[in-house]
């Protein structure tokens, strides 16, 4: 890393939601909630999501966060919950549910967007899927937001089909292979080193601790 750019580095740590950290969580949701209301985006309740909604992800293990040391209760940089639910709406035995991992309540906060940490959990993700013998990663996002979908595209899923129901504004399911996040030098005990010198923020850099089951320190 050129010296130069040493003290834009940000220090955070990749771990598992506490019950301490539910009200951080629902915080950070309603406010990514908002903000796609306000483009126009209604894959989630304008106002967020209710606790009962998310107690069970943290109580089960599977929501995940991405802090800057922040006090429990304040908001993360980042959320991500990985599982093996397949929302029976959308995934049918033909699409063998089993065989993959499913994302949910992805968001990253306004003050870190657009910095690849978004993308970085998603590869984090798709090597947990690896390491749990799951070939595939797979989520549903709204299926009428083009732009979310690009994104989801670009960070290498590739759309399965689109399942229209009423009375659910998600229903375009993507899914991408779990093996693909896995570099030939890198067991599945090794967090990916994702690149985030995005677009317009060259000079920035990542250094995470991922201290979910291994502690890795990667920088990206």
């Amino acid at each position: 890393m050129p010296a130069n750019t040493l003290d834009l580095v940000t220090e955070l740590t990749l771990r598992r939601a506490t019950p301490a950290d539910l009200q951080g969580v629902l915080a950070l949701l309603a406010r990514t909630a908002g903000w796609l209301n306000g483009l126009g985006v209604r894959q989630w309740p304008a106002g967020g999501f209710p606790a009962e909604r998310i107690e069970p992800l943290i109580g089960e293990g599977v929501m995940y966060l991405l802090d800057a040391g922040e006090e429990a209760g304040r908001m993360p940089a980042a959320t991500i919950a990985v599982d093996g639910h397949a929302d029976p709406e959308f995934w049918t035995p033909a699409d063998r549910p089993g065989d993959a991992l499913y994302v949910h309540k992805l968001a990253v906060g306004r003050t870190y967007s657009g910095r690849g940490l978004g993308e970085a959990l998603l590869d984090w993700a798709a090597l947990r899927a690896a390491a749990h013998d799951r070939p595939y990663l797979r989520l549903d996002c709204a299926k009428d937001n083009a732009r979310l979908q690009s994104y989801y595209r670009k960070a290498g899923f590739r759309h399965v089909r689109t399942v229209d129901l009423p009375h659910r504004a998600s229903g375009a399911l993507f899914e991408r292979d779990a093996s693909a996040a896995i570099p030939a030098a890198l067991s599945y005990h090794r967090t990916p080193a994702v690149p985030a010198q995005r677009s317009g923020h060259a000079a920035q850099a990542w250094r995470v601790l991922d201290i979910t089951a291994h502690n890795e320190l990667i920088e990206c």
